[in-house]
């Protein structure tokens, strides 16, 4: 007994002087974080820009945390797989956003990632919210934490706005025909502020306005629809942005609030034109300044030292394959109807007559589990013949099946742990292919994005903020977007969010 005592006392002792030695944690917090996302922004826009930068992103290159080499480790690279990512850490085989649309085979329908006809839309356009996101995010964790006070999010898309964000947010808001729009997930009816700021008709002073080679048209509908592949969408964005901060008291006591932006237009420029216009360059020196313009607002709302601000992309994009061809390297469109066809006909070769595929995919196609009733065909089967016929198709690099992914059966390089990652069980296509690099689908004109590879994956990440949270500097390793929640959490004290994949970025914390 008098051994196990002297034991016991020992170790309580040397715990003490273990506790005793711990560094003490500051109690420090942010009174505001800041999400900033700009949708379709490769991360060699930094480089090749950077030189012009005179305003955020010049403050954030020079001031932040800056990693070069930061990727999506999943795909499809789409809008909503990102921005879904970023705050909840969590990866489509967790989240359950398996892409910005997808089959739903418990409803019969294709549904976007935000759709919910359960509840109402506030101003404009269809019924919204996080009910599809399976997945809790900082804002909600921060919540939950009690240190957190109001979350939000604002963006031209509504996707962008509500993801982030997350299921717990105090509202989400998006642009709809001129007007920021809602839905009865937050409130019953917009806020005075918003509809006061609606009332005054924000988009209709671009009107006329020319910007690079294009002339915005007057007032009206054609002008609402011509506004989102401008820099003036995003000028709206942050004109809402800077007037919620203030209509919510946002970073005014000792509570942490979290407000996520996404500035969309990039994307839409993007998709029309590609990364190498003059338009494109307009507008990534335009992102410089609303930025810029948004961290000043931010730091006049909260005060300087208490805002920490987080700068990302929801993925690249690809140049476009007629230019890449012209300079003699790959690329090229390949025939989207014909993969199908193909399919379809080695189908019926080999089980008869049937309707085989139930609906196409973002990265694949949907198999219909009973083509030819009673004949009670495998599924697996009917996966296999339809990867066998893809393979043989040109520019087809990769098939994977459901079958497959479901068992973890992959060779586990990074294409193929792109995949599996963004894999979702109840919602992704029961085969799915990957193409030759900048190889597209022929169906539209311009440029996309969707791939696993390196022009649609690799985007930016910079955390800014004070001295005892952000260590400032030039970050090369290898790091994933699905460690920004993690690394947010371990930085404001509140737990991961629950599907969180990545690790803390603990390189940049002091």
């Amino acid at each position: 007994m008098k051994l196990r005592g002297w034991l016991l006392a020992f170790l309580l002792g040397s715990a003490n002087v273990a506790v005793a030695q711990l560094p003490p944690q500051t109690e420090e917090r942010p009174a505001l974080v800041v999400l900033v996302v700009v949708d379709q922004m490769r991360y060699d826009y930094l480089t090749r820009f950077g030189h012009e930068f005179d305003s955020g992103l010049k403050r954030l290159l020079q001031e932040g945390a800056v990693f070069t080499n930061a990727n999506y480790e999943a795909a499809p690279t789409m809008t909503a797989v990102g921005h879904s990512t970023i705050l909840s850490g969590a990866t489509p085989s967790v989240s359950g956003i398996a892409g910005n649309t997808w089959y739903e085979r418990a409803e019969g329908r294709n549904v976007t990632s935000v759709f919910d006809d359960e509840v109402t839309a506030l101003g404009g356009g269809n019924g919204a919210s996080p009910k599809r996101l399976a997945v809790t995010t900082v804002g909600d964790e921060l919540k939950y934490s009690g240190k957190g006070g109001k979350v939000f999010g604002v963006s031209l898309k509504d996707r962008s706005a509500i993801l982030p964000a997350g299921r717990t947010a105090d509202g989400a808001f998006w642009l709809v025909d001129g007007q920021f729009v809602s839905s009865s997930w937050y409130f019953e009816q917009l806020p005075a502020w918003v509809t006061r700021f609606n009332d005054a008709k924000p988009a209709d002073k671009f009107g006329g306005v020319t910007w690079v080679d294009v002339v915005m048209p007057e007032p009206g509908p054609e002008l609402y629809d011509a506004i989102d592949s401008s820099p003036f969408a995003d000028q709206l964005v942050l004109d809402f942005a800077r007037t919620l901060l203030v209509e919510e008291g946002l970073g005014l006591d000792e509570a942490t609030d979290l407000l996520s932006v996404s500035f969309s237009a990039v994307d839409y420029v993007g998709h029309a034109t590609g990364p190498d216009t003059p338009r494109m360059h307009d507008m990534i020196l335009q992102i410089d300044k609303r930025i810029g313009a948004l961290m000043e607002a931010a730091e006049r709302q909260a005060g300087e030292g208490k805002v920490l601000l987080v700068l990302t992309a929801d993925h690249g994009v690809s140049p476009v394959p007629e230019e890449n061809m012209a300079k003699g390297l790959p690329g090229g469109r390949y025939n989207t109807r014909g993969e199908r066809e193909a399919v379809e006909a080695a189908l019926t070769a080999a089980f008869g007559e049937g309707s085989y595929i139930e609906a196409n995919g973002e990265m694949g196609l949907y198999l219909n589990a009973d083509p030819v009733p009673g004949k009670k065909i495998p599924f697996e089967e009917l996966q296999r013949v339809a990867a066998e016929t893809l393979r043989q198709q040109p520019h087809v690099s990769r098939v994977y099946t459901r079958a497959d992914l479901e068992r973890g059966l992959i060779s586990g390089d990074r294409i193929d742990r792109r995949v599996y990652n963004g894999f979702s069980p109840r919602h992704s296509p029961d085969v799915l292919v990957v193409h030759e690099p900048n190889w597209l689908g022929n169906g539209f004109g311009g440029t996309t994005h969707g791939s696993p590879y390196s022009y649609d994956t690799h985007v930016p990440v910079i955390f800014w903020g004070p001295s005892y949270l952000v260590k400032p500097g030039l970050y090369h390793d290898d790091v994933a977007v699905h460690d920004i929640a993690p690394t947010l959490a371990s930085m404001l004290g509140i737990a991961t969010p629950s599907g969180a994949q990545g690790r803390v970025l603990s390189e940049i914390i002091p």
